[in-house]
């Protein structure tokens, strides 16, 4: 067989996992805490990784720079998110989670747990780790993916 249709494949499968995971987390853990799921994935950054502005919330989530606007905006009318300085690049505006922020992500944390346990809870450590490595070497690959094309749009090609 050839090798690029296992590839097409493949991704038609990454595409329909990427497709069904919104549901668990939009009905296991964003509905029931009144909070949408682009607000709940800037909130998970902000937790894991501290103050980001939103070119690094783009980079870590994925989403849309406009979609990483709204959300910061939701979240800062809701009281979670604060502006903070970068002492090292004035022009940066990083946010970061409020003291309720910080509450209400941990708020969510048994339904992640829940949710994860669910979707993973029958894979094995060893599974657990060779996915983990796996799926960093897929989103390596498509932030790769993204630079190149965007580099080549941006120079007309």
């Amino acid at each position: 067989p050839d090798a690029g249709s296992d590839d097409v494949a493949l991704l038609i499968r990454l595409l329909k996992l990427a497709s069904f995971i919104n549901s668990p987390m939009k009905d296991g853990v964003c509905d029931p805490a009144g909070v949408s799921q682009l607000e709940t994935k800037v909130m998970m950054a902000l937790a894991g990784e501290g103050p980001l502005a939103g070119p690094d919330l783009v980079e870590i989530t994925g989403m849309p720079a406009m979609n990483i606007s709204r959300a910061i905006a939701a979240l800062r009318e809701r009281g979670w998110v604060e502006d903070t300085v970068d002492p090292d690049n004035r022009r940066r505006k990083p946010v970061r989670l409020t003291a309720a922020g910080e509450a209400e992500y941990a708020s969510l944390a048994p339904a992640l747990r829940d949710v994860a346990r669910a979707l993973l809870g029958n894979l094995g450590a060893r599974q657990k780790r060779e996915l983990a490595a796996i799926s960093d070497r897929v989103i390596a690959s498509m932030a790769d993916w993204i630079t190149s094309h965007h580099a080549d749009v941006k120079l007309g090609g």
